[in-house]
């Protein structure tokens, strides 16, 4: 387990994460990405512990979508299943589990700052924390995809599923963009990545 944690996290952080698998028995699936999310915790009918992550995230990436799907399982195991997913037990569970992983020696510098705000009050997601998400593409591989809030305002562009949008007025934090097909406006979080077309 610990080769294969190699390949997908920080070297500091393999031991730690290794002892947190072990200790909860869980059972972890390494996945092809889903556009969908980026990981996922479920109890399994015969009581295993499941946490899937996708393999294409880089390592902070997967380092954070990791502990906050073991922080359902402990908040789950701790609270109760009647919870909200993503309330107040969840965060303070992500927040305890993500504290001694906030260091030097795991993550870059630049990227500390912008983690430890983040951790005050962690969302659902990290793609939902516009400033964690653009700050944590820098460490993903190139590709010739173009956050939303890059692009002109009345430039065409495609998302994942091949629908085709035009860029138009921010809100307060998204971006109103009509489909071609339909007309029908749809609300584009600013960094939502994006295929820009000519």
């Amino acid at each position: 387990m610990k080769d294969i944690l190699a390949q997908y996290i920080p070297e500091r952080a393999i031991e730690p994460v290794f002892e947190l698998i072990k200790l909860n028995e869980i059972h972890l699936k390494i996945v092809r990405e889903r556009v969908t999310r980026h990981g996922d915790y479920r109890r399994m009918p015969n009581g295993q512990h499941q946490i899937t992550v996708n393999a294409s995230l880089n390592k902070y990436r997967f380092l954070i979508t990791l502990i906050h799907e073991i922080a359902h399982l402990l908040a789950f195991e701790k609270f109760g299943r009647r919870i909200k997913p993503h309330g107040i037990e969840w965060k303070m569970t992500f927040q305890k589990l993500m504290v001694p992983f906030i260091n030097p020696t795991i993550f870059p510098s630049n990227l500390l700052p912008i983690i430890a705000k983040h951790f005050r009050n962690p969302k659902a997601s990290s793609d939902t924390d516009a400033h964690l998400s653009v700050a944590l593409k820098k460490y993903d591989p190139e590709n010739d995809k173009n956050y939303v809030f890059e692009i002109r305002d009345g430039q065409l562009f495609r998302i994942h599923n091949g629908r085709i949008f035009k860029k138009g007025n921010k809100r307060v934090k998204r971006y109103e963009c009509v489909e071609v097909k339909t007309g029908k406006i749809y609300l584009f979080n600013p960094n939502v990545e994006v295929e820009l077309l000519s």
